[in-house]
């Protein structure tokens, strides 16, 4: 569970970090997930992003929101399977791509 704390900060930035900071946790499972020391590492990420996302939802435009469902959805996935110790091996691709899309629907990507 990600605490109060958090989500109050979370909330105060803007729609565009908000978006960048869940694509930020989405890159850092794509890079992290290709060690597997890093196992507890992945798993906090995972449930932040769920949050990060549930959180996004309220204020964002509807086509985004449809996105962040479907972000919902592939991470809520990825997380049982990590911690069964199966993960997908192609959780580390989408993760990117996701990451990838948010960026551009911020503004922040090139």
């Amino acid at each position: 569970m990600v605490s109060e704390r958090v989500r109050e900060r979370y909330l105060r930035d803007p729609l565009p970090i908000r978006l960048g900071g869940l694509a930020a946790d989405l890159a850092r499972i794509a890079s992290f997930a290709e060690n597997p020391n890093n196992r507890q590492v992945i798993a906090g990420l995972l449930e932040e992003s769920k949050y990060f996302a549930e959180w996004i939802a309220p204020e964002a435009p509807l086509d985004i929101q449809e996105q962040l469902a479907q972000i919902q959805v592939s991470v809520a996935l990825w997380q049982l399977e990590w911690m069964d110790g199966r993960p997908d091996p192609a959780m580390r691709q989408h993760a990117q791509r996701w990451s990838d899309r948010l960026l551009k629907l911020a503004g922040l990507g090139l």
